[in-house]
């Protein structure tokens, strides 16, 4: 198996234009693509010989909306530990007009595609933003790998994504009058409706929240060498 390093450069010579870049992290390869070149990059990584990237192993959506952000304090904590929760900061609590956005990702979705070669046993990762924010698109990969087809309806149904030729897209988790989209990270965290079973009615009943959202944080904090030597070693770093 070829190093992941030594498969993104051969990728970037042989796609060429097609994809945006390659990187090579932690013994995995990824590669970047335009949405306009989903198909065919993903044709050639199945067809060509020197690749036969013939298995998907998973295909993911992604919201990068409040991508890095946190809840928690992690450097300046009180010994109470509750202080640590930050409110309103964490995604599916902000309002929609102030929603924190990462300029590193000026897309909002992705999709991710997992790929194996059982043939050159080599992994590879890879991503394309969806041009459009507001209706996020890509081709369906039903035709190059069959096995996308209820892959594909999971990111449907759990990102809002649509894969545009797909032969069946519909959800595959929740509930056919389900509204919204649950992994969205604007999506309220204590959901829109809460359901239960009326022994009265004899149905499920759908009624408004009652419960409000909160930050979890454990109450104690426990001293960890690891992050007193990284914090150490900063320090002397900075002298």
């Amino acid at each position: 198996m070829s190093e992941p390093a030594s498969l993104a450069r051969h990728l970037e010579v042989k796609l060429g234009h097609k994809i945006v870049g390659t990187s090579a992290s932690l013994g995995e390869s990824t590669i970047e693509v335009l949405p306009e070149n989903w198909l065919s990059v993903a044709r050639s990584l199945r067809d060509e010989p020197e690749l036969k990237f013939d298995l998907c192993i998973d295909v993911s959506g992604v919201d990068y909306l409040s991508y890095g952000q946190t809840e928690w304090d992690t450097t300046n904590v009180s010994s109470e530990g509750f202080s640590r929760g930050v409110e309103g900061q964490g995604a599916g609590r902000f309002n929609w007009a102030e929603r924190p956005r990462d300029t590193r990702f000026p897309r909002r979705f992705a999709v991710v595609v997992h790929l194996l070669s059982l043939e050159h046993n080599q992994r590879l990762r890879m991503r394309a933003f969806c041009a459009d924010d507001d209706v996020p698109a890509l081709p369906s990969l039903v035709d190059i790998w069959p096995g996308t087809n209820w892959f594909e309806r999971e990111a449907f149904d759990l990102f809002g994504i649509v894969f545009e030729g797909h032969p069946d897209l519909r959800r595959i988790l929740t509930d056919y009058g389900f509204v919204g989209h649950a992994f969205r990270k604007d999506f309220p965290l204590i959901g829109n409706v809460e359901v239960r079973y009326d022994p009265d009615k004899k149905r499920v009943v759908y009624e408004p929240v009652s419960i409000e959202p909160r930050v979890l944080v454990p109450r104690t904090i426990r001293e960890d060498s690891r992050y007193e030597q990284a914090n150490a070693e900063r320090e002397a770093g900075a002298k």
